[in-house]
């Protein structure tokens, strides 16, 4: 069919009617009286639009991608806290809804997005992908750099990608509440909005030294209707068991996953939510590179390296797993970067071993790039990579040799990050100054060795609820957190040892 534009103007405001899509070419006439006019325009309809600094798909992805089925060895099981044994479906049922539980443990490369999700999801899909060339001219480099922009979404980040179908299934099963767990508080902001659409309670655990250092994400889950308390706290076991060894406890996600998992587990009436790690967790987020496979290609790029920041791995994956995919159908071969903070390297100083998830061993045991489950990272700014382990889905493709990974300090972080802001207007989260960093790092390379790299960053979200972090940056205050060698072989003692 054709795409037919008819404007008319009457001396009054023009109407616009737009009618079927086509072959572009158009005509222009008069119809005889002198205050009537009709355009006809007939354009076959574009799926991007393209600009030099800019690609946006106008179509959301109707699946989710799922790695696991291309694979060349399948990722280790899970098993049960307990029992030590491979984890089965009836295992989770008291944490998740039976869709997710398929989602989490299915080899099917392809799950079909629900119409009610992909309909929320319009209200920020698809995001854009720019070209940073001022921060190019600014170092400059002849790499091409360019950032998928998931800060558009109503929370900020990425994590509405999944907190809004996991919602929505749980809501399918007549689930009335929802406990989760936040780091820096995007996880927690994404969820309560998700939950504010479909009528669900939320309460949510944050992470001690993010509820201290980041009020307003407290105040956008309590905007959207969610209970908020700092974890560690008194109303769990898991969180009392902890203060009572250290009440000055800057908590940690692993503390804060343990506090909500017993709630629900506690609680016929409730479900448990997380926003990183986990498979179906990684599968939601894969919206992400699917838009941006098609984005690149319009513009006539491909990528030669691909940077995203890695706590539990969520937005890395979502942006990485497609590009992988096709790099194992040997189409591309871009490298593939993780970037982590030196306080809480999982990937570059963790082993890969069966460990809990959380710090009471209350989740399953899976096989992960891990620091031990009691390790406490120092509260380092990025409050959403302060997690001791790495999502297993992202260690056993590292494993498989299928990605590399760096860890920078937040300093350098945040110099990048102003850099950033200064040359493209948009201030990041903490979380993505170490893409960033890494990215400057490769363009320099590029500089001094002459080569045009087209770079691709994972630009997770914005920093506007994160300016306490910025002010001790330009104040001089932040320093460089680390930790101890005695404190990382303290807490990898306490991984469990499995034959």
């Amino acid at each position: 069919m054709s795409q037919s534009l008819h404007l008319y103007i009457n001396n009054q405001t023009p109407n616009v009617f737009f009618k079927g899509e086509g072959e572009k070419h158009g005509s222009l006439w008069l119809n005889g009286r002198s205050n009537q006019m009709k355009l006809l325009v007939k354009e076959k309809p574009k799926a991007t639009m393209l600009s030099q600094h800019a690609a946006v798909p106008t179509e959301i992805p109707t699946h989710w991608y799922n790695i696991i089925a291309d694979l060349p060895i399948k990722p280790p099981p899970s098993l049960h806290p307990k029992t030590f044994q491979p984890l089965q479906p009836q295992d989770l049922s008291h944490l998740f809804p039976d869709e997710l539980i398929k989602q989490e443990t299915t080899n099917e490369r392809f799950i079909l997005i629900p119409d009610e999700v992909v309909d929320i999801y319009r209200l920020w899909r698809p995001t854009p992908l720019l070209r940073a060339k001022r921060l190019e001219k600014l170092l400059d480099t002849p790499a091409r750099i360019y950032y998928k922009y998931e800060g558009v979404s109503p929370a900020g980040s990425h994590k509405p990608n999944t907190a809004v179908p996991q919602v929505w299934y749980n809501a399918q099963q007549g689930v009335k509440n929802i406990v989760t767990e936040t780091g820096a508080g995007q996880w927690g902001s994404s969820l309560a909005f998700a939950t504010s659409l479909f009528g669900l309670n939320c309460e949510v655990w944050q992470v001690r030294a993010s509820y201290d250092q980041k009020p307003y994400r407290k105040l956008m889950m309590q905007t959207w209707g969610a209970t908020v308390h700092p974890s560690p706290s008194d109303i769990t076991e898991s969180g009392r068991r902890i203060l009572k060894m250290d009440p000055s406890s800057p908590g940690s996600l692993g503390i804060a996953i343990s506090e909500a998992v017993e709630v629900a587990a506690n609680n016929e009436d409730t479900k448990y939510c997380l926003g990183s790690v986990l498979n179906h967790v990684l599968l939601h987020q894969t919206v992400i590179g699917e838009e941006c496979i098609q984005q690149m290609e319009a513009l006539g790029e491909t990528p030669d390296v691909i940077i995203g920041c890695t706590g539990g791995g969520s937005n890395f994956a979502g942006l990485c797993f497609p590009f992988i995919r096709e790099k194992l159908k040997g189409k591309i071969n871009p490298v593939i970067r993780a970037v982590e903070p030196t306080a809480c390297p999982s990937l570059t100083r963790g082993v890969y071993a069966y460990d809990y998830g959380d710090t009471a061993q209350l989740t399953p045991l899976m096989k992960m790039h891990t620091l031990g489950h009691d390790f406490i990272p120092d509260p380092i700014h990025s409050g959403g990579l302060r997690y001791h382990g790495m999502a297993p889905l992202i260690s056993h493709i590292y494993a498989l040799g299928f990605m590399e990974a760096i860890a920078i300090p937040q300093i350098e972080c945040f110099q990048g990050a102003i850099q950033f802001a200064r040359s493209e207007g948009l201030i990041p989260a903490p979380e993505p100054t170490h893409v960033i960093a890494a990215a400057i790092r490769e363009a320099l390379h590029c500089k001094e060795s002459g080569e045009s790299k087209v770079i691709l960053m994972a630009m997770c979200g914005h920093g506007h609820f994160d300016l306490p972090a910025y002010e001790k940056y330009l104040q001089g205050e932040m320093v460089d957190l680390s930790f101890s060698e005695d404190k990382i072989q303290a807490s990898l003692a306490n991984v469990p040892h499995m034959s």
